[in-house]
């Protein structure tokens, strides 16, 4: 049977939450007394390790003592994310760093948003690394991954949805733009911003007011913040 690996102690507790299913969870004895919710394990999943065993199967030092094996991953239908009422879309345009995917993942279910959207090719998808730097928000969030950005945004942006790209040279700012309808933000990659073709495809851009010397926000600082404000305009 094919199994996903979960580590780190919020990124294993948000799997039991999740939907998916947990199939065995190994600890050390200062994480089983450290999380009281472990408790309520099966006897049978939970199994007391050392902390090197828990490192050596995780691949990785930043465990805090805990990792989980789960059934695969569920990715959601991006189509049907667009097609939500009041649809709320964070879509990463080649995003690499699997901490930014993470990050963005966080903020987007703080936000209240409906999903991120991610291509096959070229990003990040959901790993252990991912579902660490989310603290287990992959578990309740969506993420849908498309094999083509450009196409799927040329598809689904409507007079009911618009795609908006998240540029630092757009003349239009945050506070100036109507974010209040269903909308698809677009983030570049670090470093590169939107790859040509996403952009044209994009119905407009939006920048964020930056009154420091930095010309830019890191990729999921920069989704956080249009999100809020997304949300803000909402109410």
């Amino acid at each position: 049977m094919t199994r996903d690996q979960v580590y780190g102690r919020r990124a294993v507790r948000e799997a039991l939450r999740g939907r998916r299913e947990v199939l065995e969870v190994w600890a050390t004895e200062r994480a089983v007394k450290a999380e009281p919710w472990l408790a309520e394990l099966d006897r049978r999943r939970l199994q007391t390790k050392a902390d090197r065993e828990i490192g050596e199967a995780a691949g990785t030092r930043d465990h805090q003592g805990m990792v989980a094996w789960t059934e695969p991953y569920r990715y959601a239908d991006a189509w049907e994310l667009a097609a939500t009422d009041g649809a709320l879309l964070a879509c990463l345009d080649q995003v690499t760093d699997p901490r930014n995917l993470g990050a963005v993942c966080r903020s987007a279910d703080g936000a209240g948003a409906t999903g991120v959207v991610v291509p096959a090719h070229g990003a990040a998808t959901v790993t252990p690394a991912v579902a660490r730097a989310s603290a287990g928000a992959v578990e309740h969030l969506p993420i849908a991954v498309v094999p083509n950005l450009a196409r799927y945004l040329g598809e689904v942006k409507s007079d009911r949805l618009w795609v908006y790209g998240a540029a630092g040279d757009a003349e239009a700012s945050m506070w100036d733009t109507d974010l209040s309808g269903a909308i698809a933000f677009v983030f570049g990659a670090e470093g590169r911003g939107l790859r040509p073709l996403v952009r044209r495809t994009c119905d407009a851009l939006v920048s964020i007011p930056l009154a420091g010397s930095v010309a830019s926000l890191n990729v999921s600082v920069a989704a956080a913040v249009l999100l809020y404000e997304a949300r803000r305009q909402r109410r």
